[in-house]
């Protein structure tokens, strides 16, 4: 079993004394060696695939630096890694997904069906490494002579299995540089988990005994309680996924190193082209260089511009899973964003910035679109899908008043202060409680949240959504 949120807690502070305890020369080994053994603790043989992944892109990028056919290296590196991901998370739902095909046209035939455990976090591994050899091989990067480092770029434990997805220009420089322990920004990266953990353990571990109740029993339950509970996911998607990154980002801050920001008030977006560029960044800004813009980005037609965006949003839901519930998620996605495209070309419907009653209702509008493309993601199958909207359009109640239902004052209280940051973050207010400059005011501020933490948390050690990814 990997490390769920509460081991993590306890797995990190072991790490981070030995790495500023031990000589320079030998830190990056030992957060190799902790790294591989933080992912051993899930499937030890699976450990084998990263190191494939490792190799072959690491040997790759020195071939491709020697400039003798790079396509050919690239083609081949690139075909291969795709290959394990398609074989471990993919197969199983093609081969099912033609054969039924087959059946529906009256061929009946056995389904194989391969017994493939999904390695955690396949995606994001490997996606890392692959825009390390792109990089490569466009010129834009050194190839990285250090297997060892390169090693561990690919494996750093903090954001190995659910991001942030690194760039090599961003990460790799860090591990040659001297880290000198500075208390300020040790205290800084530990105020970032403990926000990240009042994100997964105080809301989105609250909220999720509800939302499993209802969609894991969706005919049970009328529109109400569907609407609510897609209300309630709508949040713990985004605690459980921005609180690991700030986990993530926090604990690599206080060893010295900096990780992508992943989300930026998604929340408060005004449009879905902002919404896309607030959440999951690493990832939007991954396909935006990798895919969208190779494709040609904005710079052509209208009708060409419209289908990059669209084919990029619909690679996006396969990337989340082998299900047709997150293809129809990424073309939702797709549609919204060349919706988004035509309104801007439409002059009266393009009124620019807008007064605040406007931007009020900008955010309420795009904040229920994707509200209601979280049914897509969270549905455990596409009939649970339909039923959803259908129950949620045609079938009002009562809210399901069940076993596993939040507290409504304390959810609300929770979600209140999570909204109250994101919206003094979002207007650039000078008030600061857990991040002040004055030493008692920040302590009391975050032994508060501790605190509360302690008080409303659940401690059941769920796991990260994104781990499945």
């Amino acid at each position: 079993m990997l490390f769920n949120s509460i081991q993590f807690l306890l797995f990190f502070p072991i790490v981070s004394i030995l790495y500023w305890l031990l000589p320079q020369k030998f830190r990056n080994v030992m957060l190799l060696v902790a790294s591989y053994y933080f992912y051993m603790n899930w499937e030890p043989i699976y450990a084998i695939l990263i190191a494939i992944t490792t190799i072959t892109t690491w040997y790759c990028g020195y071939k491709l630096e020697e400039g003798k056919h790079k396509k050919t290296y690239l083609s081949i590196v690139l075909i291969f890694n795709f290959s394990i991901l398609f074989v471990y998370k993919y197969l199983n739902f093609v081969t099912e997904s033609v054969f039924f095909g087959l059946e529906y046209l009256g061929i009946k035939m056995d389904v194989p069906h391969f017994d493939l455990l999904l390695p955690v976090g396949i995606s994001f591994y490997t996606f890392q490494a692959v825009g390390y050899i792109i990089d490569v091989y466009r010129g834009t990067l050194p190839a990285e002579k250090n297997l060892a480092t390169y090693a561990l770029f690919v494996s750093f434990f903090p954001q190995l299995v659910a991001g942030p997805i690194e760039r090599a220009k961003n990460l790799l420089p860090q591990f040659y540089e001297k880290h000198r322990f500075n208390g300020d920004i040790f205290i800084e990266g530990l105020k970032l988990m403990v926000w990240g953990y009042f994100m997964k353990l105080g809301i989105a571990e609250n909220v999720a005994p509800y939302v499993d109740a209802v969609y894991n029993n969706m005919a049970q339950h009328n529109g109400t309680s569907v609407l609510f509970a897609t209300f309630l996911f709508t949040f713990q998607i985004f605690c459980d996924f921005g609180g690991y990154s700030l986990i993530a980002i926090g604990a690599a801050k206080c060893m010295g190193f900096d990780l992508v920001q992943n989300f930026k008030r998604p929340y408060l977006a005004r449009s879905m082209r902002d919404f896309w560029r607030r959440w999951h960044i690493s990832l939007s800004s991954w396909f935006a260089d990798y895919l969208y813009i190779p494709m040609g980005g904005s710079r052509c037609s209208t009708l060409k511009h419209q289908r990059n965006i669209f084919f990029t949003m619909f690679v996006s839901g396969i990337w989340h899973g082998a299900n047709w519930t997150f293809i129809l998620w990424g073309i939702y996605h797709g549609i919204l964003q060349v919706l988004n495209i035509i309104k801007r070309k439409i002059s009266f419907l393009d009124y620019g910035e807008g007064g605040p009653i406007i931007k009020v209702l900008e955010v309420i509008f795009i904040f229920i679109l994707s509200m209601f493309g979280w049914i897509f993601f969270r549905a455990n199958s596409v009939g649970d899908v339909w039923l959803a909207f259908e129950k949620i359009f045609t079938q009002p109640g009562l809210l399901y008043n069940g076993e596993g239902k939040p507290s409504m004052f304390m959810f609300l209280s929770l979600i209140a202060i999570l909204m109250f940051k994101e919206l003094k973050d979002e207007l650039n207010l000078k008030i600061n409680f857990i991040h002040n400059k004055n030493f008692v005011i920040s302590s009391i501020s975050t032994a508060l949240m501790i605190i509360l933490i302690l008080l409303c948390a659940k401690f059941e050690g769920g796991q990260f959504i994104y781990f499945q990814f």
